[in-house]
Order: structure tokens, then sequence, then C-alpha cells
């Protein structure tokens, strides 16, 4: 069987691996840029989707480049605590959770397809718009897919909610447990912290986020500079006992724009030789960490099908739950938080208790876990997609 994936990002590179694993000889990913630099800043792997980079033999390689997360916070727009639960390995995962630069994670998993599948199975400058004379295409490239676009000519650019997020790396102090991510903002303006190295002072990926006025610049584009004084200006006093916002977002050598934009869910991913994965099937909001993970998980669960002779299969399985996952993002998952504290207390308070309590704060995390695919129990339960041979 000749597959094909368009695109060499997260989701196409896993998919390659995935395939390859599950007996696929002939595989090629075509990348539309003539070289593969190590773009964007950092993301977080899930341990659902490290469960799955472990499935792959990548679990030492994925340790050495990335942070394994101990906590996950929220604090209202003052700095003051909402919620804090342990992640990974802490929170009883059999696998952790990595905060880890995306552009390393992409290299890594450029090298095993390469190890794997030969020299020759990435080719870049190669550009795939529709189906040829492969068996199956697998469009992986991304919320601007061309393949997205054969399978839907008349969608149009992806929408935008109205906020703009500006994202950058900055070396600074450790914060909290040093392995922390945090959040802090009021359900309309955000900011977002978390190490992607290890080491004494550390290098601190973050996002600021808040609402754009007028038209948003190239929707998709990740990499668009942005200007470090204005997005000072914006958060000029965030400034909390434990995290100096204004200063980290001055101590970037530089940071990128990214309109807030997603993708409609889709009636069907697949037609007849032509199938969907990762952002170019279900691109969400980057709210709760998913995105890469998500894009992964399609990869397993595609080979895993594809083995048994069920492509159909595939899209059985992930496209309701990633459409309840995009839907989620929309209404803001777990990060709702933010948004209950101000407005039940916009000046603050002493006891979350009084202003969200405990139950409920814990039944936003858990339901979201669930809904997502990494509720501790189900995962660990969850048989393999592991293909033996």
């Amino acid at each position: 069987m000749r597959i094909v994936i368009a695109g060499a990002g997260i989701g196409g590179l896993a998919a390659a691996l995935s395939l390859h694993a599950a007996g696929f000889a002939h595989v090629t990913v075509h990348e539309a840029a003539r070289e593969i630099r190590p773009l964007g800043v950092g993301i977080n792997l899930l341990p659902h989707a490290v469960r799955e980079l472990t499935e792959l033999g990548l679990a030492d390689r994925l340790a050495e480049i990335g942070v394994a997360t101990a906590e996950l916070a929220y604090f209202n727009r003052h700095g003051t605590l909402i919620w804090s639960e342990p992640r990974g390995v802490a929170a009883g995962y059999s696998w952790p959770q990595y905060s880890v630069h995306r552009g390393r994670l992409q290299r890594l998993l450029l090298e095993a397809v390469t190890e794997r599948l030969g020299p020759d199975a990435v080719r870049l400058g190669s550009r795939i718009t529709g189906p040829g004379e492969e068996d199956l295409l697998v469009g992986a490239d991304g919320i601007n897919s061309a393949v997205r676009a054969h399978l839907y000519p008349d969608e149009g650019p992806p929408p935008w909610n109205g906020l703009v997020l500006w994202r950058g790396v900055t070396y600074g102090e450790p914060f909290r447990t040093g392995r922390s991510m945090i959040m802090a903002g009021d359900g309309t303006a955000k900011f977002v912290a978390y190490p992607i190295e290890n080491g004494g002072r550390t290098l601190i990926n973050w996002i600021a986020e808040r609402p754009l006025d007028g038209e948003p610049p190239e929707r998709g584009n990740w990499n668009r500079p942005a200007d470090l004084a204005e997005i000072g200006r914006h958060f000029a006093d965030w400034r909390f006992d434990w995290l100096d916002v204004p200063g980290i977002v001055a101590g970037a050598e530089a940071a990128y724009e990214y309109p807030m934009v997603d993708r409609d869910p889709l009636p069907r991913w697949t037609s007849g030789r032509v199938t969907l994965l990762g952002d170019a099937a279900h691109a969400m909001y980057p709210i709760g960490s998913n995105g890469a993970s998500q894009a992964i998980i399609d990869a397993r669960v595609l080979a895993y099908c594809l083995a048994r002779g069920d492509l159909a299969g595939y899209e059985a399985e992930r496209r309701p739950a990633t459409t309840a996952l995009q839907l989620s993002n929309r209404r803001m998952g777990p990060e709702i938080v933010m948004k209950l504290a101000h407005e039940r207390a916009p000046g603050g308070f002493d006891d979350v208790e009084r202003v969200i309590p405990h139950a409920e704060l814990a039944e936003i995390a858990a339901s979201y876990k669930r809904t997502a695919g990494f509720d501790p129990r189900a995962l660990d339960e969850r048989p393999s997609w592991s293909v033996t041979r």
C-alpha cells in the first residue's frame, strides 16, 4: 500500500512513524517548505500523547528535550491562586507530561523518520494539493491545509474569535515548583508561562492574550513578528509576588503574533483515498494543551485502523472525540475558571472557596480530562494502539 502524507509537522511525522511501526513499507512525507527549521515556541505533550510516543520507542529522546511538567495552576488577574493540580507522574499517570520546544520535537520526529524509513522518506519542497497515484493520501498540512481545501473548496479562511496571542521565550528564574505551568487572567486577557528547559535560569515559554482591534493579519501564520513594547504596555501592571509578567515580556529577544483561530468541525474527514489528520482535520483553539497531542493520537489510531483494513474506523474513533474537544475549547475548556473567578469576584478574593467551591473546580478539571481523553484511569485501562506483527 502506497501512502503519501502531506505535511512534515508533528502530526505528519508521527503518522509516518506510526504507519511504519504498523508494517506499512511504502510511506513518504511531502513538505512544502524547502527546509525544516526549528520554528515556533513551546508546546505541551499530555500523558496520552506521551504514551503513544513511548510505544513508538521515543521515551528516552523525549525526556532529553522536554521538561516533565509537575503542576498546572490557574490564577486571577491579580495573581491569586484559583486552582492547582499535579500533572504527569505526580498526578498518578503512568506517563509524564512534557513541556517542550515545538521545533525540537519536530526535529526529534524527523530524525526518527529518517532513521527508520530511510533518507528519502521526507521530501522537502514538495507541495501536495490533492490525490495522485498513491493508495492513500493523508492531509496533515495544518490549519490552512491544501488537502482539506481539495475536499472542501468553499470553506474559506479559519474563523477568528477576536483575540490575539503573542508568544515568546525568555530566560528567567524558575517559579513555583520550577516545573509549573501557570495561567493568570480574567477570561479576556491572559498570561501563560512554563519552562521548556531544565537548569538554573530556565527558558520560559510565555503566551500573552487579549482582544485585538480590527481585522487580524495572516490567519494561521504562527511566525509573524510582534512588537514587544506593545505587548508590555498591555500587561504593564501584571506584577505578582511570584512572577514579573512585564519583565518576562521585556526579556524576550522576539515575540510572534497569532490571531486566535480554529476550524469548524467537519461532517467527514475521509473521501475515497483521502483522509485528514491533526490541524487539517480539527484545528482548535490552543486551550488545554491539546493540539499536538491530538495529532499524535490521530496518527496512532490511523495506523492501527489501516493495519486492520478499517480506514472508516479511524474517523469513527477520532472525529467525534476531536469535535467535542473543539467545541469545549471554544467554551474556554478548563480555563473557564479564570473567567468565573473574575465574574464572581472582579476585585479579587481572599478565599477562593467562597468564589468557586472546590467541588466545582475539581469537576471542571475532571470533565475536560474526560473530553480530551486523558482521564488517568481510562488512559491506563485503554488497550494499546500498537500493531502486533
